[in-house]
């Protein structure tokens, strides 16, 4: 049972990566199932259960050591290091390793990232400040990483379109 509790946030993390390549995909490419890549969601599986749901699932861990507590200040002051800190260096690394997974040279990855990264930053803050004060404030610790998934299918189909796009 410790195992499963273990594995379980990072395996709901690659399938949410997957369910939001899928919808990029289907809804925002409109390819249609004859044309789906299915080696690309795949990839975002992977990316999903190798990266994202540990690196994130630890961050939450760090961040609550570093700042105990759970009132409207401790819940800003966390969105502060997460979104100040964390976010740029995850964002930039998911790029990185998207670019590498889709067989990017060294040259081709960081002029997609140098193309990608302010937008998908700037987007980012549009959307997650307000979702981390709230998770911070009202989610313990344990479920965070879901309630994140849970918002971030409509981010993982952003960013999904945003790193394959060509």
């Amino acid at each position: 049972a410790a195992a499963w509790r273990g594995a379980r946030p990072v395996l709901v993390a690659g399938a949410l990566m997957g369910a939001g390549d899928v919808i990029a995909q289907q809804l925002v490419e409109r390819r249609g199932l004859r044309e789906h890549h299915g080696k690309r969601t795949l990839r975002m599986v992977a990316i999903g259960c190798c990266f994202v749901g540990p690196v994130v699932g630890g961050w939450y861990k760090v961040l609550d050591r570093l700042v105990p507590g759970a009132t409207k200040a401790v819940a800003v002051k966390k969105m502060v290091l997460d979104q100040g800190g964390f976010a740029p260096c995850f964002l930039g690394c998911f790029l990185a390793i998207t670019g590498a997974v889709n067989g990017l040279s060294v040259e081709e990855n960081w002029s997609k990232i140098q193309q990608d990264y302010v937008d998908a930053l700037l987007t980012n803050y549009c959307i997650w400040p307000p979702v981390q004060i709230a998770n911070f404030y009202f989610v313990p610790l344990s479920h965070r990483l879901a309630v994140v998934q849970c918002v971030a299918i409509v981010w993982n189909c952003y960013l999904s379109w945003k790193a394959n796009r060509v």
